[in-house]
C-alpha cells in the first residue's frame, strides 16, 4: 500500500525522524488558514500516489495566505499522470543547502533490506543509477543482525559525505529509516531530497513510504490510511468483494486460481497477440459466488471485450470449477465472448459440463495458448 507525502511524514515523525511543519488541506480555503497558522512562505504540494508532481506544476512556493490559497486553486483537480489531485500538504518552506538522497528497500534477489544513499538528491534515482552507478552507495541489512551502526558509516563514506555534522545527522537519520522500516513492515521508505539547511540541519523533505499489504492486519493505524479513491474503481469493488484484482489497460479480461498461473496467462495474452484488461486470481478454489464477484468485477470494465478463464485443476478438481462457472453464468448475463481453459484432475469431466451445458458465447479450448489466441481473437 502506497501512501501520500503527508502520512509517509507522520510515520517518519514517530520514529523521530526530523520533517518540516505542515497542514492537510482540501480546499483553497483550508489552504490559506494552514498557511496562516504555519506564517512566512509556504510550499503548496499536491498529493498523489505517483511521481512528477513537481514537473506536472504541482508543487508551489507562496509568500503567504493569498498566494497559497491561489496555488491551491489552481493545484486542487490537476491531473498527474493519471492521479486526480484532491488533497494538498502545505509545509513551512526551508531554505536548502545540500540535498541528498536516502531511500531503505527490499531487495528480493539477496532477501535483504538495502539502503542506498547519494549526494544527487532532487533527481530520479534510476538516472544516477544508469547515468553514475558510482555516485550511489548501496548497503544491505542481514535481518539477523539488524542495522548497525558502523552500517551507517560505511554508507554514509561510501557516498562520499565529508561534513563531520552531516555526517552524525544522517546516520541517526539511517538508524531512524531502519526502524520505520522493520516498524511498519514497509517495502519501501525513501526521502528525495533528504536536505540540508544553511544551518547545518538534516532532514526529510519528502516521504515515499510503501508497506506490504499482507502486513497491514498488524497496523490497523495504518490500514486506515488507505485512501480508497485514488484507486480505480474495479479495485474498489474487488477490495470490497475481497477478490484479488489488479486493473490493466487491455481488453481481454484474466481470470485464474493461482497468482502464478494468472501471471503466466498474461503473458500468453500478450504472445497471442492481445492485451490483458487485469490480473484476477481466484485463489485455490472455483466456487460459484467467487466465480460471480471476479465477473461482476471484469466485467464492469468497459475496456473488457473477452473473458479467458484459465484453471489447473489440483486439490480443487476441474468438474467443480466447471459447475461453479455454469452456476455463475446462470446468475449473470454476459455478452461478451468467455473463453475457457481447463486441465488436471478432472479436465476431461470438466470440459464435458461445460460443452454440453454452455451458452453459446461460451468457448471452451485444450491448452492455455489455443485458448489464449481464441480470447484475442474474440476481442478485436
Amino acid at each position: 500500500m502506497d501512501l501520500y507525502e503527508y502520512q509517509g511524514k507522520e510515520l517518519f515523525r514517530r520514529f523521530g525522524i526530523p520533517v518540516s511543519d505542515g497542514r492537510l488541506a482540501t480546499s483553497p480555503e483550508e489552504a490559506r488558514i494552514a498557511a496562516q497558522e504555519l506564517g512566512g512562505q509556504v510550499v503548496v504540494k499536491a498529493q498523489v500516489l505517483t511521481g512528477g508532481r513537481g514537473k506536472a506544476g504541482g508543487i508551489k512556493l507562496a509568500d503567504g495566505p493569498d498566494e497559497a490559497e491561489s496555488h491551491a486553486r489552481a493545484i486542487l483537480g490537476m491531473d498527474i499522470n493519471g492521479h486526480v489531485v484532491r488533497k494538498l500538504w502545505i509545509e513551512s518552506a526551508s531554505d536548502i543547502a545540500t540535498e541528498y538522497y536516502l531511500s531503505l528497500t527490499f531487495d528480493r534477489g539477496e532477501k535483504k533490506a538495502l539502503f542506498m544513499l547519494t549526494k544527487e538528491g532532487g533527481i530520479d534515482i534510476e538516472e544516477v543509477a544508469a547515468e553514475r552507478p558510482e555516485a550511489l552507495a548501496r548497503l544491505h541489512v542481514d535481518p539477523l543482525e539488524g542495522f548497525q551502526r558502523y552500517q551507517a558509516r560505511r554508507l554514509i563514506y561510501g557516498a562520499g559525505i565529508e561534513d563531520e555534522g552531516e555526517q552524525k545527522q544522517i546516520a541517526r537519520i539511517a538508524e531512524q529509516l531502519y526502524a520505520a522500516f522493520i516498524g511498519s513492515d514497509a517495502m519501501l521508505c525513501e526521502i528525495n531530497p533528504l536536505i540540508v539547511t544553511p544551518d547545518g540541519e538534516v532532514k526529510a523533505l519528502d516521504s515515499k513510504f510503501t508497506v506490504d499489504d499482507n502486513a497491514l492486519y498488524r497496523h490497523p493505524d495504518i490500514a486506515e490510511m488507505r485512501d480508497l479513491d485514488a484507486y480505480p474503481p474495479e479495485e474498489r469493488a474487488a477490495r470490497a468483494k475481497d477478490v484479488t484484482y489488479v486493473k490493466l489497460d487491455g481488453e481481454v479480461g484474466v481470470l485464474g486460481n493461482g497468482a502464478g498461473l494468472v501471471m503466466s496467462t498474461l503473458d500468453v495474452v500478450a504472445l497471442a497477440g492481445g492485451r490483458p484488461a487485469n490480473f484476477c486470481d481466484l485463489g485455490g478454489g472455483g466456487d460459484a459466488q467467487g466465480v460471480v464477484d471476479a465477473l461482476e468485477i471484469i466485467t464492469a470494465d468497459p475496456q473488457v471485450n473477452a473473458i479467458l478463464f484459465n484453471i489447473f485443476g489440483g486439490i480443487t478438481r476441474c468438474d467443480e470449477v466447471a459447475r461453479g462457472i455454469l452456476q455463475a453464468l446462470g446468475q449473470l448475463t454476459i455478452d461478451d465472448p468467455i473463453v475457457v481453459r481447463l486441465d488436471g484432475t478432472n479436465a476431461e469431466e470438466g470440459r464435458r459440463l461445460l460443452q454440453e451445458a454452455a451458452p453459446a458465447n461460451l468457448h471452451v479450448e485444450p491448452t492455455m495458448l489455443e485458448a489464449a489466441k481464441r480470447a484475442v481473437e474474440l476481442a478485436t
